[in-house]
């Protein structure tokens, strides 16, 4: 039954209660509109007007009405389309100079162009409303009737510019019933400082560290500095991205919203496969539904399988931006899936002793990646495989400034290397069953999460500005 049938009469019959919840909706929608122009008030008209194209769209594409599949096609087609743009007019125009050169100017000189301002959360809030228009075409949820909700929804600042990536199924029904008590703003709050902490006590300390090996010049970057550089970088686009993930999270619940996890220890993964059902969860989830299954997933044999991987990891790749290393990154991952696939009949009879080898092989393969994914073009890209090879440099870290290694930065590499790891809800919940009270594990959590709070405002009050990673794509 299509989520949402029902949720303006229940609406009606909450009475006062729905007056006032109206309200809240309309305050979130004023500063969520006010958070986004406050960073780039110029652009504030693409978001507003592709809500207002899918709220359309969403109506149009209703089941029962006619010509509801060309407006599924023209809605999807026009999201895509401002998103390509936006994000890939730059990289269109290097194509097409790129190919006139290699016909010896046939077409005449190169095309000039003036590069795109890219709008914050672009991605983010096209795939909300694609996944929208889809759902409501497919007959799973019914388009929203009230402008002002989706518009709260569409804009809803916790998640607006780095995500997680939120469908209109799974938040339809608080728009017009929910509840916020103290248990809500308390656990809300905690959530919210723990993405914090993670930002700044960790993501931002590791990225000083990151920057500086990567920066290098290859002739004097160590095997042993790129290690310690693409470690680096890997913790911190952990923490960075599931720092914001956490807060948008916690926010959302202490407004009454409880929005899908995004990730879950990803680093502690077995295999690329679960990898990617522990990394940036919605992203995945968005791919799958809405892309690799109707590609035909894995039903038309293994080439097939083989094929709609590797182009789902490629738009993938180009999601996170119009740059020829990102696609890259996207075919990496694509073909250790495709390949992890066709092993799977070995793999699935392979002994449980052998899991620690699945383990390392991930995070081998995981690291390489994020060499493709941080460089910006393929020279450096080449440099710093030569350099994690050993080629170019020998010695042990000398080559890694010595300022740059702070007590502060091996404190935080310290500290998330532990984290990455899911010791913390086992030995929350082994402690909560144990000779300690809930009581007990809930104070001790109330005073970390105040001692992290406090180091995070003595940081931010020290530091400089140090923008999320996620907030460019």
């Amino acid at each position: 039954m299509a989520v949402g049938l029902s949720l303006q009469a229940r609406a009606n019959r909450q009475g006062g209660q729905g007056w006032v919840l109206g309200l809240a909706n309309v305050w979130l929608l004023i500063v969520s509109l006010v958070f986004y122009a406050w960073g780039e008030v110029y652009l504030v008209w693409v978001m507003v007007a592709s809500c207002l194209l899918n709220y359309a769209g969403g109506r149009w594409c209703e089941p029962g009405r006619p010509g509801r599949r060309a407006a599924l096609i023209a809605v999807v087609a026009v999201n895509l389309a401002l998103l390509g743009w936006f994000k890939y007019s730059g990289l269109a125009v290097e194509l097409a100079n790129r190919c006139n050169a290699a016909l010896g100017h046939l077409f005449g000189g190169d095309i000039k162009w003036a590069s795109v301002t890219l709008p914050l959360g672009i991605s983010f809030y096209t795939f909300h409303g694609i996944s929208y228009v889809v759902d409501v075409w497919r007959g799973k949820i019914a388009p929203s009737r009230s402008l002002r909700d989706f518009l709260c929804y569409s804009t809803l600042f916790p998640q607006l510019v780095a995500g997680p990536i939120v469908r209109y199924a799974e938040v339809a029904e608080q728009f017009v019933q929910r509840r916020v008590g103290a248990a809500d703003l308390a656990e809300g709050a905690q959530r919210f400082i723990a993405g914090l902490g993670k930002k700044v006590l960790i993501a931002n300390q590791v990225s000083v560290l990151a920057d500086a090996i990567f920066a290098l010049p290859e002739a004097g970057r160590t095997a042993a500095a790129a290690w310690v550089g693409v470690i680096a970088y890997a913790l911190q686009i952990f923490f960075d991205f599931s720092g914001y993930s956490d807060m948008a999270v916690g926010l959302g619940r202490m407004f009454g919203f409880r929005f899908p996890e995004n990730f879950n220890y990803p680093y502690a993964a077995g295999s690329m496969r679960d990898f990617w059902r522990r990394w940036h969860m919605t992203l995945s989830r968005f791919f799958r539904d809405y892309l690799y299954i109707p590609l035909g997933g894995n039903r038309h044999g293994a080439l097939r399988t083989a094929l709609n991987l590797l182009a789902v990891f490629a738009l993938c790749g180009l999601w996170h931006g119009a740059s020829w290393n990102f696609l890259a990154w996207g075919l990496f991952h694509g073909l250790f899936l495709a390949a992890e696939r066709m092993l799977e009949p070995v793999t699935e009879r392979a002994p449980g002793w052998l899991r620690p080898a699945g383990h390392v092989y991930t995070i081998g393969a995981v690291l390489l990646s994020w060499v493709v994914f941080r460089c910006d073009t393929w020279a450096q890209t080449w440099g710093y495989f030569r350099s994690l090879a050993g080629v170019t440099a020998s010695g042990g870290l000398t080559a890694i400034p010595a300022n740059v290694v702070t007590t502060g930065v091996l404190y935080a590499l310290a500290v998330g290397l532990v984290l990455c790891a899911p010791w913390w809800p086992a030995l929350r919940e082994r402690s909560a069953r144990g000779k300690f009270t809930a009581d007990a594990v809930g104070l001790s959590e109330v005073c970390v999460g105040l001692a992290v709070l406090v180091l995070c405002l003595l940081a931010v009050g020290a530091g400089t500005h140090n923008p999320f990673i996620y907030y460019r794509f």
